[in-house]
């Protein structure tokens, strides 16, 4: 199946690549180029040894978008792009809105001229704030904090309208919640453009001698060494629930939503000593003060995507730190030493 996947050369739109093909299918990319590099798509094909059609657009740019439902002969799509720093959303919150729902309504438009309407949507965990309870299951309430994490509910919002009036669409709203990892070559991982605003690429900046320390932020949460836990889940097995919940939609399913997490717990210093054994080294941190808005704990129960889409997640902490580790080391720079 021709699957068109927007933002597709971002970290996980490359790894989702490589399962698609893995699976059989067709992967198009297309990708503005912002968060992510023309050479992450060069290293799927690697990889897979198969040829991935890239398209450099603006997704806002309907003219363009035509032209590759047009060429691509596109009967699905998966779409991730969007502008995706929390801190960045907050100072520049018009951009976020413009950006990520202003191409989200461009793409659907197209989609629908085009008679595709099979959607899997990239959303988010940040869509639950900070949650009542833990594990977070996907009926609980929804109060995003942030510019970014209220465009991902917005674009919710928009698709679950979208499918309530047109019963031919199929939407699987998927709500990650901290991808980590790399692919097992090493080739493909992730490559934040400046200072990682995640836990897991500071870490290996740290690692590699990029960065000197790992800033820790808050030492006095309600945790058992007191520092933020967090639901950390391999990339690769983020990408195979998107090949899944295609599966899903196949069905006919209307509007769905799932959790993908694994359900278990690290705080930021497990992650910080997991990643010593990986790598073979210390790593030096500093206990700094909280952040606004930081959560004590935040860890997914996925029950539900377990049941309907028989999916689970089969890695756990020491490979997440391995795999992040191999293409850290192999690509100390990113994407732009393979240029």
């Amino acid at each position: 199946m021709k699957i068109l996947l927007t933002g597709g050369a971002g970290y996980i739109g490359t790894h989702t690549c490589v399962s698609l093909i893995d699976a059989g299918h067709k992967p198009v990319v297309a990708d503005n180029l912002v968060n992510a590099s023309a050479e992450a798509v060069l290293r799927v094909e690697k990889i897979t040894g198969t040829r991935v059609p890239f398209y450099q657009t603006d997704l806002r740019n309907k003219t363009e978008l035509r032209e590759i439902f047009d060429n691509e002969q596109i009967e699905c799509v998966i779409h991730f792009a969007g502008l995706k720093s929390v801190a960045e959303s907050v100072q520049k919150p018009l951009s976020y809105y413009d950006n990520n729902l202003g191409a989200t309504l461009a793409l659907c438009e197209v989609m629908a001229e085009f008679g595709v309407r099979d959607l899997v949507f990239s959303s988010s965990a940040t869509v639950y704030g900070s949650p009542d309870q833990v594990p977070i299951k996907e009926d609980a309430p929804v109060a995003p904090f942030n510019p970014y994490g209220r465009t991902k509910l917005m674009i919710e919002q928009i698709l679950k309208d979208l499918s309530a009036a047109d019963p031919r669409w199929n939407v699987a709203l998927l709500r990650y919640f901290n991808p980590v990892g790399a692919h097992v070559s090493g080739l493909i991982g992730e490559d934040p453009a400046d200072i990682p605003n995640n836990l897991m690429p500071y870490i290996s900046a740290v690692a590699v001698g990029r960065l000197a320390e790992v800033q820790v932020f808050g030492n006095d949460y309600p945790t058992a060494d007191g520092t933020g836990v967090r639901d950390y889940i391999h990339v690769m097995d983020l990408a195979d629930g998107h090949v899944r919940a295609l599966e899903k939609l196949w069905q006919n399913c209307g509007c769905v939503t799932y959790n993908l997490g694994t359900g278990q717990g690290y705080s930021v210093l497990e992650m910080i000593a997991a990643f010593e054994n990986a790598c073979g080294k210390k790593i030096p941190y500093r206990i700094t003060g909280r952040r606004p808005g930081d959560i004590a704990e935040c860890y997914a129960d996925p029950g539900l995507a377990q049941k309907e889409l028989n999916w689970q997640a089969k890695h756990g902490i020491d490979r997440m730190c391995a795999d992040t580790w191999r293409w850290q080391s192999m690509n100390p720079e990113g994407y732009q030493q393979g240029k």
